[in-house]
């Protein structure tokens, strides 16, 4: 939950923060203080991660460090405002042991400074830590910065074609789906389009989607055409790859009647498409596993689906030609999540790496999900708890080893925009190579001119 902001209140927060903060100090009797910070808050925003630390991490891990007392520092503020306050903290060589940080921050802080590499911190034990052979490479990429390990990603998703069982019956479609190609997609959408259904295909694009149309459509589909927006220091423009993925926009929404441009340009845009998916009248929805967990859950879904189970199908979003995506893939994907840093100001850093290795242990993954059928990083523990939700475990076997993730960067933000309004652009009738070109011109404004844009 979001709580309302309080201006004075987050001003007392950061000088606390920068006056009586734990970096690890020593107390009383040669023990020694770690604290551990997170936007989390009893009866607040996340209170089930604060319940977990205080109530299950500090205690298990003082048993077995009887000379090390754990701190929680709570936060429930919105996430810019506990964004700001992190980086004062570590700007100032203050702050917790411990950190959570949202992944897309995690490029951001590095070049500040603000945080450095694990291992730097750490020490060798933790490239040794056995958590890396239970996190696949793709979803330790959530806390990687160029090619160095700076956090340990917490949960995450991925992202996945959704389609109607029902529809696809009717269009004589096989129940069990597996594109192999974008043209697979448009054959399909074809299909359904012939079977009378209003909307075959969902792909979301606009500005009105805002950061859905990037997380969910534009990026996996550049990353389909063998390209990421940001790689080797350059932020990708107008290439072949993003003139492609605005052509699979164009193809859905250029008169061909396979999507619907209307719903693109609309305020609840997004809602509505969740609402007609779930009343049948969408054929196939690019989504994240949200969809599935939150949207058309059959009892406390946004849009339940009460046959859910039975009608909804999902499948890994090919790449524009088998073997074209990002690595050399056949099926791509797009991930968001949090991670956790090590204050490099620490007094204790070996100490401070136990803990943040034993807070993505085994055990303390299980205890923190409780029962809950969610998204791991670790594939043992997702092994163990995702076994009723075969959509999940889906996810977590076949997306997570082929995912990828947005740049931590700065600026990401207005690139994304940018993004967005070229895929507008598309929607509106523009072609692909203008709304490409256009795109460009603006990136450079955006990240500091052409010198800083590759193909």
């Amino acid at each position: 939950m979001r709580l309302p902001s309080r201006p004075a209140v987050i001003g007392a927060t950061i000088l606390l923060a920068l006056t009586s903060c734990g970096t690890g100090t020593e107390t009383g009797g040669g023990s020694v203080t770690l604290t551990i910070a997170a936007n989390s808050i009893s009866g607040g925003k996340n209170a089930e991660t604060a319940a977990w630390i205080k109530q299950w991490v500090i205690p298990e891990f003082e048993k077995t460090h009887a000379h090390v007392k754990v701190l929680f520092q709570p936060s429930g503020v919105d996430d810019e405002q506990y964004k700001t306050r992190i980086a004062l903290d570590l700007k100032s060589k203050r702050g917790a042991d411990v950190i959570d940080l949202d992944g897309i921050w995690v490029g951001e802080f590095a070049q500040a400074g603000y945080i450095k590499p694990l291992s730097e911190v750490g020490g060798a034990t933790v490239e040794q830590w056995e958590g890396w052979s239970q996190i696949p490479k793709a979803v330790q990429g959530l806390g990687v910065f160029d090619g160095k390990k700076y956090g340990l990603p917490q949960g995450t998703d991925g992202r996945v074609l959704f389609y109607n069982k029902t529809l696809f019956t009717k269009a004589g479609l096989p129940g069990t789906w597996q594109p192999k190609s974008w043209q697979e997609i448009i054959d399909a959408g074809t299909r359904l389009k012939a079977a009378g259904v209003p909307v075959p295909i969902q792909i979301n694009a606009g500005t009105a989607m805002g950061e859905a149309t990037t997380m969910q459509g534009l990026l996996p589909l550049l990353a389909g055409a063998g390209s990421e927006i940001y790689t080797a220091g350059k932020w990708t423009g107008a290439s072949q790859a993003l003139k492609d993925a605005l052509g699979f926009y164009r193809q859905i929404y250029g008169g061909s009647g396979l999507g619907d441009p209307k719903l693109q340009q609309e305020a609840k845009g997004r809602d509505k498409s969740f609402t007609q998916f779930a009343a049948g009248k969408i054929g196939i929805l690019a989504e994240s596993d949200y969809f599935w967990r939150s949207v058309v859950e059959p009892q406390a879904g946004v849009a339940p689906m009460k046959d859910r189970d039975q009608v909804v199908g999902y499948a890994k979003i090919p790449a524009e030609q088998p073997g074209g995506g990002i690595r050399g893939q056949d099926f791509v994907s797009m991930s968001g999540g949090a991670v956790r840093v090590l204050n490099p100001n620490s007094k204790n850093p070996k100490l401070a790496w136990d803990l943040l290795a034993f807070m993505h242990s085994a055990p303390a993954t299980k205890a923190q999900l409780s029962g809950q059928a969610r998204i791991s990083s670790r594939t043992d523990v997702n092994d163990e708890v995702l076994t009723a939700d075969p959509m999940l475990k889906f996810v977590a076997d076949e997306v997570l080893p082929i995912t990828a993730y947005r740049p931590g960067l700065a600026v990401y933000p207005q690139v994304s925009a940018a993004l967005q309004e070229a895929t507008a652009a598309v929607v509106s009738g523009t072609s692909p190579d203008e709304a490409a070109t256009a795109y460009q011109a603006k990136l450079a404004g955006i990240v500091g001119g052409a010198a800083n844009i590759g193909g």
